[in-house]
């Protein structure tokens, strides 16, 4: 596939105000609000267009899949840190447009963070070019980093560069005995010291911690915190990316990012809590839980439920009307027809 097809099919789109769903792998079609307009398919425009393992950074077509872009960085020892889910064969255009981060992001930080450039097809169908390729030129930065989980809703991410690192020398799995609130207090409470912890993860009374650097600082670690060595702990951690965990069975999954600190907010349905806290899964339909996260400081995702819940409640918790106005604004700028995944990120847009 050439760029011309994906600008010549928006171009099209906006004259004849016909919606468009931008689909790669479709492994998120579950994510998000509800589908509308007819699939722009993306996932022949694929292919890594550079990968500089000196300079940190790999530059790759909206299609390519997950699994070829990390297979090429592992042969040079290095990583996507943030850990993206890869689920049933995920592109690298919809890892960054639904902006899901792994297990990891609680050590390395979020998809956004890694992005240092993009190159995007607006709602008209003109090619945008944002950002760099290195750090240190990073022109529109901010604006390759504001596409990082608008759903499609903005333009075609046709090209991205991401910032990779290096995989990590050494990395240990240790199992505590515990339940959520106890979890909680040590999860907080080690967040404070410096250990290599690089992702946790608490379900059915249970706590597994990944210790992730140079050889003597996770020995080191690990004498300190005591626990028991997981065995397999590398299929677990896979797992826990893939959501192919028990925690995360069933039709109706809640997502709250929380303050790492806030206690637990007394819903019944409790599945899951990771990144040192900060990140709880709910199952059910759990009456009352956006009002709940709000008041514990953040906020709650309708993550994946039948087709009928997501029309009722919508995927994402309400904006105020100031944050709607700067969302439609947006909106207008980019797809100034609005024929971009209609209603995916917010009804409203």
């Amino acid at each position: 596939m050439r760029l011309d097809y994906i600008v010549d099919a928006l171009s099209l789109a906006a004259d004849s105000r016909s919606p468009l769903r931008i689909r790669g792998a479709g492994s998120k079609d579950f994510y998000g609000g509800m589908l509308a307009g007819d699939v722009l398919d993306v996932s022949a425009y694929r292919g890594i267009v550079a990968y500089e393992p000196t300079e940190l950074y790999i530059t790759a077509r909206c299609g390519t899949p997950l699994a070829e872009i990390e297979a090429a960085l592992a042969e040079k020892g290095q990583m996507l840190a943030f850990e993206p889910p890869h689920f049933s064969g995920a592109t690298l255009g919809g890892c960054v447009a639904a902006g899901l981060s792994g297990p990891r992001r609680q050590q390395a930080g979020a998809v956004r963070d890694f992005v240092l450039g993009v190159k995007l097809i607006d709602g008209t169908g003109q090619v945008l070019d944002f950002g760099g390729q290195v750090m240190k030129n990073v022109a529109g930065y901010d604006v390759s980093r504001l596409l990082a989980g608008s759903l499609g809703t903005l333009g075609v991410l046709a090209e991205v560069t991401l910032k990779v690192l290096p995989k990590p020398v050494a990395e240990q799995a240790l199992l505590f005995e515990m339940n959520e609130r106890e979890a909680l207090a040590r999860l907080n409470q080690w967040g404070g010291q410096p250990l290599p912890i690089s992702a946790s993860f608490w379900h059915a009374g249970q706590l597994s911690l990944r210790l992730t650097g140079a050889h003597a600082a996770v020995e080191a670690a690990r004498r300190t915190l005591g626990g028991t060595a997981a065995v397999a702990s590398e299929q677990l951690w896979l797992a826990i990316r893939e959501q192919t965990h028990p925690a995360f069975a069933g039709g109706v999954l809640w997502r709250l990012a929380l303050p790492s600190t806030a206690a637990v907010p007394g819903l019944a349905g409790l599945r899951a809590i990771e990144w040192g806290g900060g990140l709880r899964w709910y199952g059910g339909e759990a009456a009352g839980i956006r009002d709940a996260a709000t008041a514990a400081g953040g906020h709650a995702v309708l993550y994946r439920a039948p087709e009928s819940l997501r029309c009722r409640e919508g995927a994402f918790a309400p904006l105020s009307p100031a944050l709607l106005a700067l969302h439609r604004r947006l909106k207008k700028s980019f797809d100034p027809h609005g024929i971009l995944n209609p209603g995916h990120l917010y009804a409203e847009l």
